[in-house]
């Protein structure tokens, strides 16, 4: 009966891996990989404009115009009419020494970037790309103004702008970099924008400037959005997923990230009214938002703009602006890679972008001590394996207290073996034999397993950290492993770990039961398939626990006066 027990434990606890994944998966806003279910119909997007009277306290609507749809941009929130547009249309790019954007000046709206520090794997260029606008992708950072009344129309992220001249380029000694346009007269409103680039950062400041050049007052609105395709980024794998799409921070709610599919259902349940916080757009390794500061009034919405373009955003009022005045607003505008310190000053709760989901409270320490140990070794495969030895000197005596209990087993194995033998035809006293010899021996069967299962969580958040880690892609370890972020090329690492891996399960004591001793094997080999596919540095991760655990179980057995044996398996 203990055996049949346990193999049902086996089987459930595969099972439970199994679902486990495909939940991960759909909690990552991937479809499920094991149970995919049926694809909904997408509906358009409301098209109908909504009047803005005051303050914004809706979602503002899709206007999807022709003009829009040409060139894949969203509509303008609101529905606003797009100011007629001049012949001359140009393309305005800044380089930084982090950056190199490129801003159109219709809208002066980003339409590309190029981070100098990455290596963009997919393309095999340099300067891995976030922004664009192309056939294969559309991502984008827009700026507008949209009326407090129905039927007024201001400058929005579709108004012909003219880029003021100014230096381009960022040079050696110079500290700041500005690139300024101004827009055509709208509704008896002139918007000019300011970016500031600075050196070192990848946060840009931006301000709007609102200009009443008519007769009488107005109370235009701000708008900011991020619109990207629905489209999963390149180089993904199919063994394991991270999250692209939406997010939204506030005090209130915290951190929410938003799945495309939920758009589309308009089941988003996001705070929608907020004076803190951020709205941004994640994707593995990088992510952009716009930021305004606290105390700033806004509202915030995500929505289908077009076919696969969804948007996030936020709206916030100008107040009443007399004719010949003018007023302002600075907001943080960050695109770059989810680099923990960096964002944790930039505003709060902009590090959660880089998402460890449900073990936050253990990833995030985990990242502290393998970025501290990094500062010391300086690279960050040798960095890995350090963490990695130092969590099996915080858990060795757990680990010993497994291990003890498996060279107890291992050293009555053959009296087990023997009993099942003989006792083979009468299963309920085998069961009563097999209990009491436990007992005499002092073994607890389920006593290597009660150990290891409290440090699963810690090994799982390490594994979330490694794969989470933007510092990890283009880290070279030794020799061929240039990329800890990309699979071995040569596929030696995961040969080596599915080769200790079945060494680990050789030297663990043969369970009686045939079924669990087949499992046993079966399950390490389903498993080792997945990590030919997975980033080197988290099979490396692997690879040095599996090692350090057979030295430990090795060095506990001989002590013990067990000495090391290899139980292969018998698949008969």
């Amino acid at each position: 009966m203990n055996d049949i027990r346990r193999t049902i434990l086996w089987v459930i606890f595969g099972f439970s891996m199994v679902l486990l994944w495909d939940q991960w998966q759909v909690f990552n806003g991937q479809k499920p990989t094991f149970f995919p279910g049926a694809t909904s119909a997408v509906t358009a997007p409301d098209s109908t404009p909504v009047a803005k009277t005051g303050a914004v306290s809706s979602v503002p609507s899709a206007s999807a115009t022709p003009a829009a749809a040409s060139i894949g941009v969203a509509a303008v929130p609101g529905g606003a009419p797009a100011a007629a547009m001049p012949a001359v249309r140009e393309q305005v790019v800044i380089n930084t020494d982090l950056l190199e954007l490129t801003f159109d000046t219709e809208g002066g709206t980003l339409v590309h970037s190029s981070f100098k520090k990455f290596r963009n794997a997919a393309e095999n260029a340099d300067g891995f790309v976030l922004f664009d606008q192309s056939p294969e992708r559309v991502y984008l950072a827009q700026t507008g103004l949209i009326a407090g009344t129905a039927g007024s129309a201001f400058p929005t992220h579709q108004t012909m702008m003219t880029a003021v001249p100014g230096e381009r380029t960022l040079q050696s000694g110079q500290n700041q970099l500005e690139l300024r346009f101004e827009s055509q007269e709208v509704g008896g409103v002139k918007l000019i924008k300011t970016y500031t680039f600075k050196r070192g950062v990848y946060q840009v400041t931006v301000r709007h400037e609102v200009l009443n050049v008519g007769t009488t007052p107005v109370s235009p609105q701000l708008y900011l959005q991020l619109v990207r395709d629905g489209n999963a980024p390149p180089g993904g794998s199919s063994f394991y997923s991270t999250f692209t799409g939406p997010a939204v921070y506030t005090e209130a709610k915290k951190y929410q990230k938003v799945d495309f599919k939920n758009i589309e259902s308009n089941k988003v349940d996001v705070e929608k009214v907020a004076t803190n916080g951020y709205v941004a757009m994640v994707q593995h390794y990088f992510a952009s938002a716009w930021i305004l500061g606290d105390g700033i009034q806004r509202d915030l919405f995500t929505r289908k703009v077009d076919n696969n373009l969804y948007a996030v955003g936020m709206i916030t009022p100008f107040e009443s602006i007399a004719p010949g005045q003018s007023k302002q607003i600075d907001v943080k505008f960050f695109a770059g890679p989810q680099q923990e310190k960096i964002l944790e000053t930039i505003s709060p709760g902009l590090e959660l972008v880089k998402d460890y989901g449900w073990l936050t409270i253990l990833a995030k320490p985990l990242y502290w001590l393998l970025d501290k140990l990094h500062t010391v070794i300086q690279n960050w495969g040798w960095s890995i394996m350090a963490l990695v030895l130092l969590l099996k000197i915080a858990f060795y005596w757990l680990n010993a207290k497994a291990y003890s209990s498996m060279a107890k087993m291992k050293a009555i194995n053959p009296k087990i073996m023997e009993m099942r033998e003989r006792l083979k035809d009468k299963p309920q006293e085998m069961q009563q034999a097999m209990m009491k010899m436990y007992k005499d021996e002092k073994v607890n069967p389920m006593g290597g397993c009660f150990p290891i299962m409290i440090q699963i969580p810690v090994f799982i958040a390490l594994y979330w950290v490694l794969l989470s880690s933007v510092e990890m892609r283009n880290a070279p370890w030794i020799l061929w492993i240039t990329d800890l972020s990309a699979k071995d090329p040569l596929f030696i690492l995961p040969v080596v770990m599915t080769l200790t891996t079945l060494l680990q399960t050789a030297l663990n004591p043969a369970p009686p039961d045939p079924m669990q001793a087949k499992l046993m094997w079966i399950m390490p080999l389903a498993f080792s398939v997945m990590f030919f596919t997975f980033p080197a540095g988290l099979v490396l991760y692997w690879i040095t626990n599996n090692i350090l655990s057979i030295a430990q179980q090795w060095m506990i057995n001989t002590r013990m006066g067990v000495p090391p044996q290899f139980n292969l398996p018998k698949f008969k």
